[in-house]
Parts: C-alpha cells; sequence; structure tokens
C-alpha cells in the first residue's frame, strides 16, 4: 500500500465531495475517513456530520472540517458503552485542533473565512482546502497506527 497515495486519494475525495456540493466539510470529512477505513460504519453516518456545517449549525463557531474530522478519529479510536477510552483517543484529536490552529491560525469558522464574501467561489475553494487538509491530516494519522494501516490495507484488497 502506498501511504502517500491513500492519503492523496482522501484528500483529494474530500475536497470532490466538497467542490461538486455533494456534502459540506464535516459531512465530507467523515464521509472520506469512513471510506478509506473500508466503510467500518454504514454510509448513513455521514448523517451523524450533518449539523456542523458552517461552524456548527451555521453559527460560524468551531469548523466543520474539524468537527468532521474529529468525528473521523472516533471511528478509529471512540469506544462503545461499558469500554475504557482509547488513550489515543484525546491526544490524537487535539493534535487535530493544533494542527489546523498552527496551520490557518484559528479554529474559528468565522475567523477562517473572514477575507471572504460567504457565497464566493473564493471561499467555496479556500473551504475546500481546509476539507482536503483535514481529512489528509486524519487520514496520515491513521496510516502511521500499524494496526489501523493494516485494516486499511485489507479494506482496499476487499473493496479493489
Amino acid at each position: 500500500m502506498d501511504r502517500h497515495k491513500v492519503i492523496a486519494d482522501a484528500k483529494e475525495s474530500a475536497e470532490g465531495y466538497f467542490k461538486r456540493g455533494e456534502f459540506f466539510c464535516s459531512e465530507a470529512v467523515l464521509h472520506s475517513i469512513n471510506e478509506l477505513l473500508g466503510r467500518p460504519m454504514p454510509q448513513e453516518i455521514t448523517k451523524l456530520a450533518s449539523a456542523f456545517p458552517i461552524g456548527i449549525g451555521k453559527s460560524m463557531c468551531l469548523c466543520g472540517a474539524i468537527s468532521g474530522g474529529a468525528m473521523a478519529l472516533g471511528l478509529a479510536y471512540g469506544r462503545s458503552h461499558g469500554e475504557p477510552m482509547n488513550s489515543r483517543m484525546f491526544p490524537v484529536a487535539a493534535a487535530l485542533h493544533d494542527h489546523v490552529k498552527a496551520h490557518y491560525g484559528s479554529t474559528c469558522c468565522r475567523v477562517l473565512i473572514k477575507d471572504f464574501d460567504f457565497s464566493s467561489p473564493e471561499r467555496r475553494a479556500h473551504c475546500a482546502k481546509i476539507t482536503g487538509e483535514v481529512t489528509a491530516w486524519v487520514a496520515e494519522q491513521l496510516l502511521a497506527d500499524p494496526s489501523i494501516a493494516n485494516r486499511v490495507a485489507e479494506a482496499s484488497v476487499r473493496h479493489g
């Protein structure tokens, strides 16, 4: 498995969903990572991300791509009722937050798009870029984990 190609494909997938208007940021990230992992959850998992676009329900607060990325990390490191918290969950979720803040200067949707007219193609391109960046970052983190990388490799063989 070529990790760089897998990451680039996940990024391209998320950006494409966003650019084509099929999904908003949070949905595109979660959907693309679910696909990357071989669909451990049904396609309907994307519905969980539908309240988070445009900074949580258009409130322009936390960037929806980050919310989608955090949910996507939960696909790999989340727990079921009665299970202990996976020791990787909080550090990797915090690292996602810190990565976006370091890269873009903020995690707030309002701040991230302040230089754009909301309906402009430039704002859409900017948000597609952030969506792809978050997806690539999450994919990279997951593929750095040997147990998850093995599951991704097995899923890619099964799904062609």
